[in-house]
């Protein structure tokens, strides 16, 4: 194969690692993002119960104050009730009495109600809270992760970059201005291989005297439809065992 169609088949393969590494680098505060909405989402659904439960004491707090008010009238009733001289205010009074009762067994189931709630939105607190310290631990440990991996992308960037600088060195500044230039045209993929009479990128057919040229792998030959450089992968001789 020749020197530069070799040298180059590699720094495309350095220029496809280069480019892994930046997009994988670039995506990293997509990721970053990405975890913190995770948290987010699990601190807002704890601020949501504990909102939940404040407004669940504040009402619970206002069903004993108006409990606490009707049992202070309850006794006021008991205690005029003696004083009563007709059977027209006895009769009043106790429809009164009773009217306070029912209001007092309707706060109590409300209270009740309140009380049962409140059991329930502490587990439910108790859940969330044990989500979120969950999430706040796999974050964490993805956080981790990707710091790792950052630095280890960021040493490879720069040893994938530093090899092809010396690859560059020992190509043909021909052959590498052809690779340039289609490379810039194609989204960075400036070599192809040539099998079965096909371009195996654009999927066009060779014309058989262009994919001849190709096979022999001692110069550079393009694509007439893409324009990518050609490169041809023999393939490999099977060897029969010889039989004793």
């Amino acid at each position: 194969m020749h020197p530069d169609l070799e040298s180059l088949i590699h720094l495309q393969e350095l220029d496809l690692a280069l480019d892994r590494q930046r997009r994988r680098i670039a995506d990293m505060p997509v990721v970053q993002a990405a975890l913190d909405a995770r948290l987010d989402e699990r601190q807002r659904a704890v601020e949501g119960v504990r909102a939940r439960i404040a407004a669940s004491q504040a009402a619970r707090r206002d069903i004993e104050r108006d409990l606490a008010a009707v049992q202070a009238r309850l006794s006021k009733f008991k205690n005029q009730l003696m004083e009563v001289k007709t059977n027209r205010e006895y009769q009043a009074m106790q429809k009164e009495m009773s009217m306070a009762e029912q209001e007092i067994s309707d706060q109590e189931t409300r209270l009740l109600e309140r009380m049962e709630e409140s059991d329930a939105l502490a587990a439910e607190l108790k859940a969330a809270d044990e989500a979120l310290q969950l999430e706040q631990r796999e974050v964490e440990r993805t956080r981790q992760a990707l710091d790792i991996e950052r630095e280890a992308l960021s040493r490879e960037l720069d040893e994938t970059t530093r090899e092809r600088h010396g690859l560059t060195s020992r190509i043909s500044s021909e052959a590498l201005a052809i690779f340039d230039r289609v490379a810039h045209g194609r989204k960075g993929v400036a070599m192809a291989e040539a099998k079965e009479g096909l371009c195996t990128v654009c999927h066009v057919r060779l014309r058989p005297q262009v994919f001849n040229d190709a096979r022999r792998n001692d110069g550079i030959i393009q694509c007439e439809s893409c324009s990518r450089i050609l490169y041809f992968v023999p393939t490999p001789s099977v060897v029969t065992p010889q039989q004793s």
